[in-house]
């Protein structure tokens, strides 16, 4: 008797000390001994089938204090790789959130939300400043601009005006749009980046982890000394002790541990890694393929060339602009205003500001009248200042008269990132790369003009979600790939 009650030593010869032992067996050995028999019967050797045996004999042999250590080994190693593929797959999953549920219909003059599946073709629908784009459609009244970029691979904030394009998913700026849709939802362009996603997650090959492999070899060796062991003692007991000293624990814990840890790192440094089984491969890939707009470079552009003309200085021309400039919203002027920054100029008070829709910028700067704008409008206007511009090249430009005489172009690229090119450098040599590739949906002259940059010799522009999936899946027949890309037109 203890504190007045009775106690009893067993129940159906099992002491009662065994039983938290018997029920961490039962509901935590055995569905992991069952997906054990699955695995053996597809013929998957892992490290994990040492395991699953250790827990067999130990509960054959009344030894549940060492099977139970054994399943709750297994079970946390497995516990921590899921983990693992839920942080990883958190990001992509959010991505298939992004898009509104709803959108702002506009009918009879008023604005009422609509479900994103009842909008149809040829409705007129308002665009909130920052809303993301439901449809893809055409502006029909405002001005204002978008970012496309992780839709497109385009690095600029696009300026719409009426008559516009624009794409689902796209993330309106500052100004209010009105547009029709011209697609339905289902058929717009995030929708269709979604179906490539999903059909790429379903026809994901499967990697053989480095446990697997490593198993495959080390638990028929375990076996047999195990079984060496028995013979040559003559105790069974021997053999269950040979398999739980053999069973790998870093390989069915610290594996997992180390996943973890490298996408948790990865991801405060903005990486996302799609599936942690690459992890344990990536060394052994040999041709990497690069995203160019934000993977390679900053996704924003930049000042890059200064053409002045006769009797025009650099510093006089980009004081006067950059004046001007900071009374712009258009998607260039922030790269202007950058410019005069390092350039340490000072910027002057401007009046009579105007920017007409699709004219460019107009103003006066120290009573000297400025304008702002694309070489096709001056030339339009102005069709004797042809013979003074500079030929066109890739990428953008605007260009300047200053009192009415061509003083300028500015032209402008995506910035490159400071280390891309001594990152694309050291792959070979430090990590045997044989191949290395650009692949944008940008322009060929923008790929080209980065790809001479950083020192990449195979380029693949103009290519859409679709196309890069595809050209990843041929490279992957040929030779362990990897992509590294940025935004959600490379998440497939």
């Amino acid at each position: 008797m203890r504190l007045g009650f009775r106690t009893q030593s067993s129940f159906h010869g099992v002491p009662v000390h065994d039983w938290p032992l018997l029920a961490v067996l039962a509901f935590g050995g055995l569905p992991l001994v069952l997906d054990l028999l699955f695995k053996l019967c597809r013929r998957e050797f892992g490290s994990d089938l040492l395991a699953g045996i250790s827990i067999v004999t130990s509960a054959v042999l009344g030894e549940y204090l060492a099977g139970s250590l054994v399943v709750l080994m297994l079970s946390g190693g497995e516990a921590l790789e899921a983990y693992a593929v839920r942080s990883a797959s958190s990001v992509l999953q959010a991505l298939a959130r992004r898009m509104p549920s709803v959108a702002h219909r506009k009918q009879d003059g008023t604005v009422t939300d609509a479900a994103l599946d009842d909008v149809a073709i040829g409705d007129v629908l308002v665009l909130f400043p920052h809303d993301i784009c439901p449809v893809d459609g055409t502006v029909l009244e405002g001005h204002g601009s978008m970012d496309e970029s992780y839709l497109t691979g385009e690095p600029y904030i696009m300026s719409k005006t009426p008559g516009s394009g624009v794409l689902s998913g796209a993330i309106n700026g500052e100004n209010a749009l009105v547009i029709r849709a011209d697609r339905l939802a289902v058929d717009s362009r995030y929708a269709k980046i979604m179906q490539v996603m999903r059909a790429s997650e379903q026809r994901r090959p499967r990697l053989r982890r480095l446990g697997d492999r490593l198993g495959a070899i080390y638990t028929p060796i375990a076996l047999l000394i195990a079984l060496a062991a028995w013979l040559a003692s003559g105790e069974v007991l021997r053999f269950l002790a040979v398999l739980v000293v053999a069973t790998p624990c870093p390989l069915l814990i610290a594996i997992p541990v180390a996943i973890i840890g490298s996408i948790s790192l990865a991801a405060r440094r903005g990486i996302i890694v799609k599936d942690p089984a690459v992890l344990e491969v990536v060394d052994s890939c040999r041709t990497a393929i690069f995203d160019k707009t934000g993977t390679l470079t900053y996704g924003r552009p930049r000042l890059t060339q200064f053409l002045c003309a006769p009797g025009f200085s650099e510093r006089e021309v980009l004081e006067l602009v950059a004046s001007l400039e900071r009374y712009s919203k258009h998607p260039l002027s922030a790269a202007v205003l950058e410019a005069a920054r390092e350039a340490d100029v000072t910027l002057q008070d401007a009046s009579q500001v105007s920017e007409p829709p699709g004219a460019g910028l107009r103003g006066v700067v120290a009573g000297r009248p400025i304008q702002i704008t694309s070489r096709k409008k001056l030339t339009g206007v102005h069709p004797e200042l042809v013979s003074a511009l500079p030929p066109p090249v890739g990428g953008l430009e605007c260009v300047i008269t200053i009192g009415g005489r061509y003083a300028a172009t500015l032209r402008f690229r995506d910035e490159p990132r400071f280390e891309g090119a001594s990152f694309i450098h050291h792959l070979r040599p430090k990590h045997h790369f044989d191949r290395v590739m650009l692949v944008s949906g940008d322009r060929e002259s923008e790929v080209r003009y980065l790809a001479d940059l950083v020192g990449i010799q195979e380029v693949h522009a103009g290519q859409s979600p679709e196309q890069k999936l595809e050209l990843v899946r041929e490279e992957t027949r040929r030779a362990r790939t990897l992509f590294l890309g940025d935004g959600i037109n490379d998440a497939p």
